[in-house]
Formats: structure tokens, C-alpha cells, sequence
């Protein structure tokens, strides 16, 4: 062999095996031959993925790709995933994709019209024994020096806005470490919403973060018992946004938004807690970035 052909067949191998040329297939309208879909765990992963199976199968039927879900552990291991090009479309909370995209390009897509509040915003409450005596944030929680369960420190309606409502309440949440709030006595994540209903219910907090519809379900589910937590503070939220890696580009984010605004299944629907779907943008999550950043919860672990 030449010793010209012989360089330039060496370069290209070189070339594909760093990833230069060697770019994830795609089909006519720019989506990937297989659609790797990440969820967050805000119940336990397995319960998550078995969930999600008819969504799954729903989006082959409409994109006409394979469907692979992925869960991750925690928050962070979906943006991590996204971050190294393992999925490419992702179910976020608010406050883990403005996390993410100081990680890797996204791009929101669409977020569900909530069924309590009829707009794309549901509610973070932060909840008590409904047998204990505490009923006012301020006095019976932040300045009474009480425990306090988090779920996942990336969690926007189980971390940052319990934080927020907790720092109006006069606790002084530090930006630098998110397991102190001075005077609350103790602070813990316990790394979703059922488990910090359960913290809360078995007295192991005395007040707890969560986002109010996963309270619901898990009541209805008889996880929680009816009427054992009250809630004694609430704030309205944007919905958890589902964004796709930038990189995949305009036409696959066409073709994914309509998919989700097409969904007319009532069982889909209520399976993925939404009335329907409605487009969403970056600028829709600015309160969301200001909040985590005055909080200190944008930080990126190098």
C-alpha cells in the first residue's frame, strides 16, 4: 500500500474513533435511530422506569424509533448522562436543568398543563404532622429551630423552593452549604418526595419539602395516609420541563414538541400527570435560575 493512502486511511480511523466524524445516526427528521429518554427518580427507579413504559411505547409509535428509558440514581446522574451524550431527551425538574445546562447545551421542549392548578405550574409545599402543633412556618419551624427533610438537593420543589419559602421565613440558608439553615436544628436530603413524606410522617423531621401532587398520588396509593400531613406553606412552580440535548437540533425538537402536544390518550395523560402539553422556552425558567444562583444551588462540581 502507498504510503500516501496508507496515512490518509489512518487519519480517518483516527478521526472516527475520537467521535470526529463517527456522529450518532439519524433518521429523515433528525431524530436518533434510537431515542434514549432519561428520567429523573422522584419515586424509586424502578417504579419509575415500569411507569414510563406506555409513554415509551408510545413515542415509537409516533416517531417510529426505538425507545430506550433510562433512570438514573439521582438527579445528577441525568444530567451526567446528558452531559455525556447517554440520552438524548430527559425529564428534568426545573432546578436540575438550569443545573444541566451549565453542563452540556439543552434545549425545554414542553412541560404539562398541571390538573390541580389548570396552568404549567404545580406546587412545592412544605408539610408537618397534621398532630403536631406547628402551623405557621415562621414561628413554629424556622424560629422554633426545627428539623427539616429535604428530598434531593437538586430537586426544585422538594429543595430549592422549600429553601426559598424557608429563607422568607427568616432562615439563613447558607449558599455554601445547602445542609445548613441556621436556626433550623437539622437539615437532611433524603432524596425524593416519598421518602421525605415518610421522614416526616415517622417524626424523623419535623417539617418537610414536597412537591404537593407526589403527596396526592402517594395518599391516593395509600403510601401515605390521608390527612397525616398538613401543609403549612405552598408556592406555585413552572413544570418540570423535558429538554433535549441541543445538539440533536431543530428538527428533532420539532418533530419530539409535537410528539408530546399530540397526545390525546386520557390514560397517557393522566399516567404522566398532565391535562396536555404546551411548549416551553429557556426564558420560562429564569426565576428558576435567579433563585438556585442567590442560593448557591448552580455550582458545578469540576
Amino acid at each position: 500500500m502507498r504510503p500516501f493512502l496508507l496515512a490518509l486511511l489512518l487519519a480517518v480511523s483516527l478521526t472516527t474513533a475520537c467521535g470526529g466524524a463517527a456522529e450518532t445516526a439519524v433518521n429523515e427528521r433528525g431524530l436518533p435511530e434510537r431515542l434514549r429518554v432519561g428520567l429523573i427518580p422522584n419515586i424509586s427507579p424502578e417504579q419509575q422506569r415500569a411507569k414510563y413504559e406506555p409513554f415509551a411505547a408510545y413515542l415509537h409509535r409516533r416517531l417510529g424509533v426505538p425507545v430506550e428509558l433510562f433512570v438514573a440514581s439521582d438527579y445528577a446522574g441525568v444530567v451526567a448522562a446528558l452531559a455525556g451524550g447517554r440520552i438524548d431527551l430527559a425529564y428534568l425538574g426545573g432546578l436540575t436543568y438550569v443545573q444541566g445546562e451549565q453542563q452540556v447545551p439543552l434545549t425545554p421542549l414542553v412541560t404539562e398543563i398541571d390538573h390541580d392548578t389548570g396552568t404549567p405550574q404545580y406546587v412545592s409545599a412544605i408539610v408537618v404532622r397534621a398532630d403536631s402543633p406547628y402551623r405557621d412556618l415562621k414561628r413554629d419551624v424556622v424560629a422554633a429551630g426545627k428539623s427539616f427533610a429535604f428530598g434531593d438537593v437538586s430537586s426544585t420543589s422538594g429543595s430549592l423552593y422549600p429553601r426559598i419559602m424557608l429563607t422568607e421565613a427568616g432562615a439563613a440558608c447558607s449558599p455554601r452549604r445547602v445542609d445548613e439553615c441556621p436556626p433550623l436544628e437539622k437539615v437532611t436530603f433524603t432524596g425524593g418526595h416519598d421518602a421525605t413524606a415518610q421522614a416526616v410522617l415517622s417524626g424523623q423531621a419535623d417539617a418537610g419539602g414536597i412537591e404537593l401532587r407526589i403527596l396526592r398520588r402517594l395518599e391516593k396509593e395509600g403510601k401515605v395516609p390521608a390527612g397525616k400531613l398538613r401543609v403549612i406553606e405552598e408556592r406555585c412552580v413552572q413544570g418540570y420541563p423535558w429538554v433535549m440535548r441541543t445538539a440533536l437540533g431543530e428538527p428533532a425538537g420539532a418533530a419530539l414538541a409535537e410528539a408530546f402536544t399530540s397526545i390525546r390518550d386520557p390514560a397517557l395523560l393522566d399516567l404522566m400527570r398532565a391535562k396536555r402539553y404546551v411548549t416551553v422556552t429557556a426564558a420560562d425558567y429564569d426565576e428558576v435560575r435567579r433563585s438556585a444562583a442567590d442560593l448557591g444551588l448552580l455550582t458545578v462540581e469540576q
